[in-house]
């Protein structure tokens, strides 16, 4: 064989083990995603004739059902409690693919009534191919009050039981009807869902982060009480400005003056006022090492256990600070680049109410089959422990007072001990509202955050505790009102 056939018969071979390279990898690995894609017709004939199972709340309210569809063949999935349960619910659409728990759950909750090979093979094998259904942990009747508690505000409610990790409310604020995301309709109604400035899409509990203001000296005083650096009775001195070094700027508390009177300030009575100058000093004291793996502790930048992904929190590491004192002063009261979401700051409090110790999070209780059994039940997890039992126990009693008679006094409920911390967060525009705390504080069966985006309806005059804090009266008072 001459040169030339030579090198183009081996141009062919290469191009011919290119073809069948990529013939394997669309079969094998890509074919998968080509195959569920919601733009595949095929698909999307095939999901409309499959039944769903349901979803429930944990009293058995109907949350989504299948119902039959009017207009095609098939099933239309229907959303009892319109945008009420959008976002920890989800949606399932033709159009837009699926959400939340129908997204991380739709293996299950679909039926496999295919008539495909490994669908014929297991009803040979006398399997259920019928669709099955989930008991969420989620309670009605409290997700009702802590959506009529935010309103039309932009923001989020999330409680949790804190020995368990099982969510009890989940309510990100605006929320969008998910039945409008279905039938022929739909494209117009996602287009205008998509379009909005207020962001109804966005999940704002998982997958949005807010500068934490105040609540974050939760953590500067767990830092400094796991390494003995600081006590409720250690003083500060008590400045009207916490001059930053090597720098001009400095910290100051939120009306300007000093913590009160006297020329030192006790940490129990900065932590009850929520006086920024101790904090940002007793952050400079601990340095960046201890700050960043107490925040670590409590679960900033690591992948919190859910049903589906959660955006990271963010605590800047060491080296960040390494030429930065005053910005470690200013991460220390909740600002600068330190970031939260609000299912991040709800675990952040349930280690304080369940003595140090992290559930793992969890919506789904129960996956049920066809006829009702139970198949699968959700084992409450340790995920991971922040802080010993006697820094819970301080913390607790600390955040008793901001309730009884600190910053947070408008989250108490009558006859009952709330813990509790107010955060006022600075964003270059109206302020975010927060309040994080948990009750009854000797016994806790619900840990709960409220934040309240750019000060809602109070705008520049917002604070966490004139804005968030009745919103968490209300939702506190629902749940003890039902579990005493």
């Amino acid at each position: 064989m001459n040169g030339p056939i030579r090198r183009l018969a081996l141009v062919l071979l290469v191009g011919l083990a290119l073809v069948l390279a990529n013939v394997t990898y669309i079969q094998t690995i890509a074919g998968t995603g080509y195959r569920d894609d919601a733009r595949n017709r095929r698909v999307l004939l095939s999901r409309a004739a499959k039944e769903r199972g349901a979803i429930v709340d944990r009293a058995g309210e109907v949350l989504a059902a299948s119902g039959e569809n009017p207009d095609e063949q098939g099933f239309l999935r229907v959303y009892p409690f319109g945008d009420l349960f959008a976002h920890p619910v989800g949606v399932s659409s033709l159009l837009f693919g699926d959400r939340s728990i129908e997204r991380a759950y739709t293996t299950r909750l679909r039926s496999k009534q295919d008539l495909t090979i490994s669908d014929m093979v297991a009803a040979l094998l006398g399997r259920d191919l019928r669709p099955e259904s989930l008991v969420l942990t989620l309670d009605a009747g409290l997700q009702r009050v802590a959506d009529e508690a935010i309103g039309i505000q932009s923001g989020a409610i999330v409680a949790l039981d804190p020995q368990t990790g099982a969510v009890l409310a989940y309510v990100s604020s605006p929320s969008f009807d998910p039945t409008t995301l279905l039938g022929p309709t739909a494209g117009p109604a996602g287009d205008t869902l998509v379009a909005n400035p207020d962001e109804p899409l966005l999940d704002r509990i998982s997958s949005a982060t807010f500068a934490p203001g105040s609540t974050f000296k939760i953590v500067t005083t767990a830092a400094a009480l796991e390494l003995d650096l600081a006590r409720p009775d250690t003083a500060f001195d008590n400045v009207t400005a916490l001059e930053l070094p090597g720098s001009t700027s400095t910290i100051s508390n939120f009306d300007g003056g000093a913590c009160g009177a006297g020329a030192t300030v006790t940490l129990q009575t900065a932590f009850v006022r929520s006086c920024n100058t101790v904090f940002g000093q007793l952050a400079m004291d601990l340095g960046a090492g201890a700050m960043s793996q107490q925040a670590t502790a409590f679960g900033f930048g690591l992948d919190i256990p859910f049903e589906w992904d959660v955006l990271d929190s963010v605590f800047p590491p060491p080296s960040a600070f390494e030429n930065d004192v005053p910005a470690l002063a200013q991460s220390g009261i909740g600002q600068r680049d330190v970031q939260a979401t609000p299912l991040q700051m709800v675990l952040v409090v349930s280690a304080i109410a369940n003595q140090g110790v992290i559930m793992e999070p969890y919506l789904v209780a129960q996956v049920l089959d066809a006829n009702g059994a139970v198949v699968e039940r959700t084992a409450p997890t340790e995920w991971q422990r922040a802080i010993t039992p006697t820094t819970a126990q301080i913390l607790s009693g600390l955040m008793t007072q901001v309730v009884s008679s600190g910053t947070g006094r408008s989250a108490s409920v009558p006859g009952v001990q709330v813990a509790g911390k107010t955060g006022t967060a600075e964003t270059g525009g109206a302020p975010h509202a927060w309040f994080v705390g948990f009750a009854p504080a000797d016994n806790p069966t619900i840990a709960l955050v409220v934040i309240i985006q750019n000060g809602g309806s109070a705008g520049d005059e917002a604070t966490g505790g004139s804005v968030a804090a009745p919103i968490a009266s209300r939702v506190f008072a629902e749940w003890l009102g039902r579990n005493p």
